[in-house]
């Protein structure tokens, strides 16, 4: 998830705001960040924009918080697109499995201040409300099912990146990790924990198979950009609008607030989990 900072972003200095544009030039032409054709292929076949991907530790982001691993880019898939209108709740191929009446996933939070424990916290009560068939469960220590912790990145193109995660794998697990940004311009000196918590309630959304609800206008970030529309991975989910869903918690950028599920959302939830 991304939030819109140009404001804060003109406010940076100059000098600061040259030296920034230079890094990035020069970044951007090294081979190592160099974004193979044939990557940014699987990227489109798999109904993801290519436009400012960026290779990352475990694979490559994309739509400025979603990572595609290996696995995503090598996995031949045959389910169908089915794409109504352009503001809906969207799924992925893969989600998680369920093998009997209920599981519990768990949560852990390492290396994060005390207001991303309890933003965890609060996504976790969140999701455990709506009763479903999945359940979450913070643990502080052990291995967890997904792992919650930081990275420190500025903005970028009027931009800043708010928390990053991935799908389901093919096995039926949740993606293993979210990773929220430390940087002060993302969440501010103290951070608001419910605001924090909206991400990584949004961020556990993409860990369970939810890809943006605006995906093809990314109309919440002021943009009309399709984020891709190819013959798989954003499956609609029966029952949601045909028309825009301006306060879904699956909306690509933040509003710079409190975010949780709106009516749509709960419908989309119950009809996966």
């Amino acid at each position: 998830m991304s939030k819109h900072v140009l404001n804060a972003f003109i406010c940076l200095c100059v000098g600061a705001f040259a030296i920034s544009c230079q890094k990035e030039a020069v970044k951007e032409t090294t081979p190592e960040t160099v974004i193979a054709d044939e990557t940014l292929a699987k990227i489109h076949a798999l109904g993801f924009g290519t436009s400012d991907v960026r290779k990352v530790k475990d694979g490559y982001l994309v739509e400025n918080d979603i990572v595609l691993t290996e696995e995503n880019l090598n996995t031949k898939i045959n389910s169908p697109f089915l794409r109504i209108a352009d503001d809906e709740q969207y799924r992925t191929t893969n989600v998680v499995s369920v093998p009997g009446s209920t599981r519990t996933i768990t949560v852990r939070v390492t290396g994060l201040g005390s207001a991303f424990i309890a933003g965890a916290d609060t996504a976790i009560a969140r999701y455990n409300r709506a009763n479903l068939t999945i359940r979450f469960s913070r643990i502080t220590s052990g291995t967890a099912n997904i792992t919650i912790q930081g990275f420190y990145e500025g903005p970028s193109g009027g931009y800043i990146t708010l928390g990053s995660a991935g799908f389901p794998t093919s096995s039926g697990n949740p993606y293993n990790s979210i990773l929220m940004n430390t940087h002060p311009q993302a969440y501010g000196s103290s951070p608001n924990v419910l605001y924090v918590g909206s991400v990584i309630q949004h961020e556990i959304g993409h860990c369970i198979g939810f890809r943006h609800t605006d995906y093809a206008t990314r109309s919440s970030c002021g943009q009309n950009v399709n984020e891709g529309a190819a013959d798989v991975g954003a499956i609609h989910i029966p029952g949601t609008p045909t028309g825009a869903d301006p306060n879904s918690w699956m909306l690509a950028c933040s509003n710079g607030g409190n975010r949780t599920f709106n009516a749509n959302d709960l419908i989309a939830l119950n009809y996966l989990y």
